[in-house]
């Protein structure tokens, strides 16, 4: 990979946060949709809070990106990954709540609970994750429908009972939330809690350019590595950085005895283990040839990030 396609990768990552940022403040605004009565101010104020001027976007990039490989526009991969976003921030709202996580700190602010309160945050990701499937079905999307639909149930499952909801809850039995602490298989946890999403981020691409089925698994499985070291690179910043750094608690794992891939394979094994994540996702991206350089890059960048 070329020194050029990881400018580009910067370049174009900027613009998709850039574009996503500006499309989530039109979809959260407070004017009422068709069928809406009403948007309560307090409402769509925290849903605001947590969803604009912050992160990275790299989900919904994930869906502009793989979307490209086949020439699909960009202003429909982009209301999708809206509405990718939408249920991630959502997840975020609900991770940070006292009964979950406990934590103060979401990039570099206070957490929603924290500002507001526990019934507001509550309801604010109630209600991101309800817009996610009033944007996800929009006809701007996909002029065929039976794509809309795939998309639609594609991101239910991966945000729902075996996906980040059956993730976050399996990683709580691990805490011992509910009597004794469970074993936990962190590669599955992962899976479901962290990497759905991410994966999702890339057969969403798949789904809009109607791709092959080879092309299609070729797009899972760098999903699925990239899901993973996601996550590792995650549980090693845990370990290594600090809360200024992060724009959340750092230590936090370890505070609430979780079990991690640092746990289980130590720092130089979990590092390993994303190197050799790193050479997978090459190989399944192998099909596309250049133009999958961008994602090249974005599995790089995951992997190395600071924060």
């Amino acid at each position: 990979m070329t020194a050029t396609a990881v400018t580009d990768f910067t370049q174009r990552l900027d613009k998709t946060a850039e574009d996503t940022e500006a499309l989530l403040g039109d979809l959260l605004s407070d004017k009422a949709m068709p069928d809406e009565i009403v948007r309560p101010k307090r409402l769509i104020e925290s849903m605001r809070y947590s969803s604009l001027n912050g992160g990275k976007r790299l989900r919904p990039f994930l869906v502009v990106e793989s979307a490209a490989i086949f020439g699909v526009p960009p202003t429909g991969a982009l209301l999708a990954g809206a509405a990718l976003e939408c249920i991630h921030c959502y997840s975020l709202i609900h991770d940070d709540l006292p009964a979950m996580d406990n934590s103060d700190l979401r990039r570099g602010r206070p957490t929603l609970h924290k500002v507001y309160d526990d019934a507001t945050a509550i309801l604010a990701g109630d209600a991101l994750l309800t817009i996610a499937f009033d944007i996800i079905t929009r006809d701007e999307i996909h002029p065929d429908a039976g794509v809309r639909l795939a998309l639609t149930r594609a991101l239910a499952r991966c945000a729902g009972i075996g996906g980040m909801a059956g993730g976050q809850i399996l990683d709580l039995a691990g805490e011992g939330r509910f009597g004794d602490r469970e074993p936990v298989d962190v590669a599955r946890v992962q899976q479901m809690k962290t990497g759905a999403l991410l994966r999702f981020g890339c057969i969403a691409g798949a789904i809009l350019g109607q791709a092959s089925a080879k092309e299609y698994q070729a797009l899972d499985d760098f999903g699925r590595a990239l899901g993973e070291a996601f996550q590792i690179a995650d549980d090693l910043l845990d370990v290594e950085s600090d809360a200024a750094t992060l724009g959340k608690p750092a230590g936090a794992d370890a505070e609430l005895g979780k079990t991690t891939f640092v746990t289980q394979l130590g720092i130089e094994g979990a590092k390993q283990r994303v190197r050799d994540l790193l050479a997978r996702g090459d190989a399944a991206l192998s099909m596309f040839g250049s133009k999958a350089d961008v994602l090249r890059a974005t599995a790089r960048f995951v992997a190395e990030r600071k924060n």
